[in-house]
């Protein structure tokens, strides 16, 4: 195994995320009719000026994260338990490039075919990340190496969790926080793909590995 081929992917992940963030900072400012408490991010991908840049960011988010899947995988070898992490996190990154294709239908407004077809695939999105990040720290308590940041990737995991408990108790509501508790849950999960990603990053091989290679 290549060290570098794991960083590389690891960098680039990391800089799809800042790009990711500051793309979501400019919409604010390019859709201001949106708002950032009500409405959720997809919004900023419906019809509309600058729609584009929202479908953009969506597939950025899908590449970032099966960045961040493939130098893993590369990181920690063949290990079955990671398997179902990883199965679990590109669910997610999938599911979240395929939601550039179909447009989203602002809260308050009439909901379409491609709408609904949105709404699935964020809520498959959803589910996988949730999912994959726990299951993804508890395959990696095989591997020391990652415990000097498994405490801090699960935290990101629970706030997660608090996030999306909150966002479920105030759905997506007109005049709801619904809108802020996704950013918050999206924020948490951006964070978790940052962490890890940074410590792949400056990850050094295992003794198998090194005595393999």
């Amino acid at each position: 195994m290549d060290p570098s081929r794991q960083r590389r992917y690891a960098e680039a992940a990391i800089v799809g995320i800042v790009l990711y963030v500051v793309i979501d900072g400019a919409l604010v400012f390019l859709r201001p009719s949106l708002s950032v408490l009500h409405n959720a991010e997809s919004d900023y991908g419906s019809k509309g000026s600058y729609g584009w840049v929202m479908d953009g960011n969506f597939v950025l988010r899908g590449l970032l994260s099966l960045s961040v899947v493939v130098a893993l995988a590369l990181a920690v070898g063949q290990r079955a338990r990671i398997g179902v992490g990883l199965g679990l996190l590109a669910v997610w990154a999938v599911a979240s490039g395929l939601l550039a294709f179909f447009p989203d239908d602002p809260v308050g407004t009439k909901t379409t075919g491609a709408g609904k077809v949105h709404f699935v695939l964020a809520g498959i999105a959803f589910l996988g990340v949730l999912v994959g990040s726990f299951a993804t720290v508890r395959a990696l308590r095989a591997d020391e190496r990652f415990a000097p940041v498994r405490r801090r990737l699960l935290a990101l995991a629970w706030a997660a969790v608090v996030a999306i408990a909150l966002l479920g108790h105030a759905h997506l509501r007109p005049h709801s926080l619904g809108g802020l508790y996704e950013k918050l849950f999206l924020g948490c999960e951006l964070a978790w793909f940052a962490v890890l990603a940074a410590w792949i990053a400056r990850l050094e091989p295992s003794p198998t590995e090194r005595a393999s290679g």
